[in-house]
């Protein structure tokens, strides 16, 4: 089931539990937002058009948050006229949950389902996840043994080498 809704001069096809971004709406986090402007309405065997709107149906929202958008800089320039000037933008937004199309909340029988199928998936990942980590861990270790004798050989060759050449220094000096 979705639906398509006009807010801000903009369309969103939108679903229940949707997070969209729109223009900004002088909401404060929380409140409810009831889209009127239902441009069309499926619930997937029937689709109803709105010439221009759908009649009596609506799409209801809560307002999760307010903020303003990435920054847009704004360049302009001439060549040659020594003209140069920055400008920056940040639109103000409004994030919506979609909480239910056509004013009736989703059935919660099916949200209950699917929670509880997620939290098999979890424990079946979770059970999985030890074991992976016990390997990678074993093969860190190996590596790391590995590792120190080779670079205990090339600090013990330095320093002699150095003490050998300074010595020979020495000599040829006196």
């Amino acid at each position: 089931m979705y639906a398509v809704i006009e807010t801000g001069g903009k369309q969103y096809r939108v679903k229940e539990g949707d997070v969209i971004t729109i223009e900004k709406l002088n909401l404060s986090s929380g409140d409810e937002v009831v889209f009127d402007k239902v441009l069309l309405l499926s619930d997937g065997d029937k689709v109803q058009v709105g010439t221009p709107v759908v009649e009596a149906a609506k799409v209801i929202g809560s307002v999760v948050e307010n903020g303003k958008g990435q920054k847009v800089i704004i360049f302009k320039y001439k060549a040659k006229k020594d003209y140069r000037k920055k400008q920056g933008h940040r639109q103000p937004y409004t994030m919506v949950k979609i909480e239910s199309l056509n004013g009736k909340s989703a059935p919660k029988k099916a949200a209950k389902a699917t929670d509880e199928e997620k939290a098999d998936a979890t424990e079946k990942t979770a059970e999985k996840k030890p074991a992976v980590k016990k390997a990678t861990a074993k093969k860190t270790t190996a590596k790391k043994a590995a590792d120190k004798p080779a670079a205990d050989k090339k600090t013990a060759k330095k320093p002699a080498a150095k003490k050998t050449a300074k010595a020979e220094e020495a000599k040829d000096a006196e």
